[in-house]
């Protein structure tokens, strides 16, 4: 009888203490130490507890106390008016157990979201300007950053999964791995105002702009529709048929690959004849150095001369970073594989590989979209020795193709692929949208460049979803206009950047939107500029003008008429206060009749316009500027910010139907 009552009397407890742990109240990634809440407001708070329970949530801001009681799905809310700004704080939120939040600071959450050039961090496989100078001085204690992880979802997820659990503070230990454009944009009003900034980082590289936007618009939209509707009806990941699918579709690409045979690289055979490759200099994406438009596999080679003193030892062969993978070799044997853009490649070369005299490097790249290639710095791809010694191997490399993707049938389709209508918003910008913000910044365009033309009703589009979705309403959204990238034309010509270009300027319609143009700081063979710090700061401008009530100029000149006067054509604009060249003469210019053919014309400022002529055009009825991937544009106002480029025609583009 006394074991029988003692173990009826563990298993009461044992129910008990598993009934109490179901019961404690819970909160989302959101919620953290070192968390920034909204000024100003009535902030959100919410989480889960056991069903009917009463939870107390306290703020030592104004020694207030909230309560909210769980609905029957243990969902509990309340809202807490929030302060001017400041902190440190504190949060207690109480049912059977308590949870405090410690080191919360009040003030302005920005959400930073979009593609690679928002995500591209300040080290890692970014290294912007001056990298190392800047991470050792980002001690800013006000600054607050959260990191949400790359995650997708077919129907809308509650919770975001985060970097570390929660909200970092800004250190030089924080911050080399977070958005750089965020951080300069953060860091730019930060000193200015001294208000706390939270920043919420949800971006994820060489992502689609509807898959950042909400089902309920996609289905408004009817080139995203039927795809959202299918991705919804599918709500379960299903990876073993797509590991099966995704096997029997790269046999076939390796069968497809001249390089290997028999799954054998011969295209990496030290003694491989090489009389019809092709030499590319590197580093830098292929698109800009031969190959454009160019999805698939090229094999990279290269001949090292290695000294005696080196023969036998264990090597270190760094290539930077590469898009989007690679197999890499050394004398015919494998010495490293990474998958994605976003990594550095520093390989070991064992010892027994290394000899005397030549030597050769051969790398595998499979681009799978955007940009391919080679494409880091210059000084981080080297041969060297663990104690220093290097051999430089940017310059001369040589190439083959071995295969483009449209020789295959089309690869299937990863359930966790990112580029897929809505499921970025579902599991990384829904879980946010109680969270009461002040505004958004957007640094994406790149990925719908060919589909410009569709992108000027779907951006505003995502930008009206999210407004709609979020309880802080009718937000500011700031954006960054794409960068100049790829060769430069010899003469006018349509572009499908260009045209995206085009499609974000029309955009600022929208009410409580600003753009910065970054068309003079891009680089031709990179599509990552490393000067994240002034787009950063231009961004910057636009919320301290807007948001913040200083009286600082947030605009480049924006083209507003034209008028033809015989055989010119007079263009004036707004933000145009001591408009001039930026260097030299204005360029940029092209000027057309009615038969739509464009010539480079000659620009001169007067006053507040601008008066554009060529001889070649005795009747213009249009001007372009800065219509061209790269182009060469150098017309400033007296603050020094660039103008948009833009057109004066409604011609139809190259990109128009594109879906």
């Amino acid at each position: 009888m006394p074991n029988r009552s003692l173990k009826t009397t563990l298993c009461f407890l044992l129910l008990f203490t598993v009934a109490r742990s179901g019961a404690t109240v819970k909160l989302p990634a959101l919620f953290s130490n070192n968390m920034v809440l909204q000024r100003q407001t009535n902030a959100a708070i919410w989480g889960t507890a056991a069903a009917g329970k009463t939870v107390r949530v306290q703020t030592s801001w104004n020694k207030r106390t909230y309560w909210a009681k769980a609905d029957a799905g243990g969902n509990w809310n309340v809202k807490v008016a929030t302060p001017v700004y400041g902190g440190p704080y504190s949060i207690n939120i109480t049912e059977e157990n308590t949870i405090t939040l410690e080191n919360v600071l009040i003030g302005d959450v920005w959400l930073c979201s979009g593609q690679s050039n928002m995500e591209m961090p300040l080290s890692g496989w970014g290294k912007i300007m001056n990298y190392q100078q800047e991470i050792a001085a980002a001690n800013y204690p006000g600054i607050r950053l959260l990191q949400a992880l790359h995650v997708t979802a077919n129907t809308p997820a509650n919770d975001l999964a985060v970097r570390n659990n929660g909200w970092d503070v800004c250190t030089p230990q924080t911050i080399a791995e977070f958005s750089a454009t965020a951080y300069f944009f953060a860091r730019t009003i930060y000193k200015e105002t001294k208000i706390p900034i939270g920043l919420i980082h949800s971006s994820w590289g060489g992502t689609v702009a509807e898959a950042w936007t909400s089902f309920e618009t996609l289905q408004t939209l009817p080139d995203f529709a039927a795809a959202a509707q299918k991705i919804k009806a599918t709500p379960e990941l299903n990876n073993v048929l797509y590991e099966e699918q995704m096997k029997a579709w790269s046999l076939k690409k390796n069968q497809a690959d001249r390089g290997l045979v028999d799954g054998k690289p011969v295209w990496a055979a030290v003694d491989l004849n090489t009389g019809d490759w092709q030499t590319m200099q590197l580093p830098g994406l292929w698109e800009t150095k031969g190959y454009p438009d160019l999805d698939g596999v090229v094999w990279f080679r290269k001949e090292v001369t290695i000294p005696e003193s080196w023969s036998g030892k264990d090597l270190i062969l760094s290539l930077s970073t590469i898009d989007d993978d690679d197999i890499t070799y050394f004398n015919g044997v494998q010495v490293g594989a990474t998958t994605g853009y976003d990594h550095d490649r520093v390989y070991k070369v064992p010892a027994g590989l290394v000899k005397k005299g030549a030597n050769s490097i051969t790398v595998r790249v499979t681009d799978n979209g955007g940009g391919g290639g080679l494409y880091g710095e210059a000084k981080q791809m080297f041969l060297g020795t663990k104690e220093g010694q290097q051999i430089a191997l940017s310059g001369n490399w040589i190439s083959k193709i071995s295969f483009t993707f449209k020789d295959l049938p089309p690869a299937p389709q990863s359930p966790q692929n990112p580029n897929r209508p809505g499921v970025l918003y579902n599991a990384m910008i829904h879980p946010v949208t109680r969270f009461a913000i002040k505004g958004v910044i957007w640094y994406q365009g790149e990925a719908n460049a060919g589909r410009a033309w569709q992108y000027r009703e779907l951006f505003p589009a995502l930008i009206q979803d999210w407004r709609k979705k979020f309880s802080s309403g009718a937000f500011p959204f700031y954006f960054v206009q794409l960068a100049n990238f790829m060769k430069r034309a010899d003469l006018p010509a349509e572009s499908q950047w260009a045209e995206l270009r085009e499609a974000q300027l029309m955009t600022t319609r929208l009410s409580n939107t600003g753009m910065a143009t970054i068309i003079d700081i891009g680089a031709g063979d990179n599509i990552h500029p490393k000067n994240k710090q002034e787009v950063g700061r231009r961004l910057a401008l636009i919320a301290l003008n807007k948001v913040y009530g200083k009286r600082n100029e947030y605009s480049g000149p924006l083209y507003r008429s034209q008028q033809i006067n015989g055989s010119t054509i007079v263009l004036s604009f707004t933000h145009a206060k001591g408009m001039k060249a930026k260097d030299g003469v204005l360029k940029g210019f092209a000027i057309a009749g009615s038969d739509k053919k464009f010539y480079w014309a000659e620009a001169s400022v007067k006053g507040n316009t601008i008066v554009v002529r060529s001889p070649e055009v005795k009747a213009p009825v249009a001007v372009r500027y800065a219509w061209a991937d790269n182009p060469e544009a150098n017309l400033v106002n007296s603050d020094g910010l660039p103008a948009s480029p833009f057109r004066t025609d409604n011609w139809d583009g190259i990109t128009k139907g594109k879906k």
